[in-house]
């Protein structure tokens, strides 16, 4: 059963703050027909790429492919399993080691769909939608980063 149709804002400028994830959370309160949330937080690591430290990473997309490709993999989620509710939000521009730069939230009424679902998202995410990351070193040099 596909809950809605209509595509959603995915990408934030900058890093996602604790405060917006906190906020999303606390508005599912109210959706008492949820019994679980799965939330997967993915934050910017300090690498070390030849002997120099990653400081940020630089995101892009190309933003129309994307939303299309993350409104499909959201719908195709929303038929395939009972799910309640989700939401996906990736950073764009600077994101500091420490930030986090992907917030998927999926909710259900029980915890199997929610844990399934949003590692089935991330691993989608990841491998099929058109966003890359521009590794920052602290010696201001820059590569690009690889998915993995």
């Amino acid at each position: 059963m596909t809950k809605e149709k209509r595509k959603h804002k995915v990408f934030m400028e900058g890093a996602i703050s604790p405060t917006f994830i906190a906020e999303s959370i606390a508005k599912h309160s109210s959706k008492t027909n949820i019994g679980a949330h799965a939330i997967f937080l993915g934050q910017v690591r300090e690498d070390l790429i030849n002997a120099d430290k990653v400081c940020a990473i630089e995101y892009s997309a190309y933003q129309e492919m994307a939303e299309e490709a993350l409104h499909e993999i959201r719908e195709a989620a929303f038929a395939q399993h009972n799910l309640e509710c989700m939401h996906i939000y990736h950073s764009l521009g600077e994101v500091k080691v420490g930030e986090i730069c992907l917030f998927v939230f999926v909710s259900s009424k029980h915890r199997e769909a929610s844990f399934k679902v949003c590692e089935e998202l991330v691993e989608k995410i990841k491998k099929d939608v058109p966003i890359w990351g521009k590794e920052i070193l602290q010696d201001a040099s820059h590569q690009w980063k690889i998915n993995q």
